[in-house]
């Protein structure tokens, strides 16, 4: 069963587009979400809302 939700919601990285290294892990949807997922989050380095994008 374990097997099935994982495959379905892997986990992914998030890296900031804003070269600070900085980095989110979360899980998406694949069925729903095949691209790459790119979500606007806060980066705590230089302390703003940036995009951040899915790295493989």
């Amino acid at each position: 069963m374990a097997g099935a939700r994982a495959a379905l919601r892997p986990k992914i990285v998030l890296e900031s587009t804003a070269g600070t290294g900085y980095r989110y892990v979360t899980e998406k949807n694949r069925r729903t979400t095949p691209e790459r997922l790119v979500l606007r989050r806060y980066d705590p380095v230089v302390r703003r809302h940036v995009d951040f994008r899915e790295t493989r």
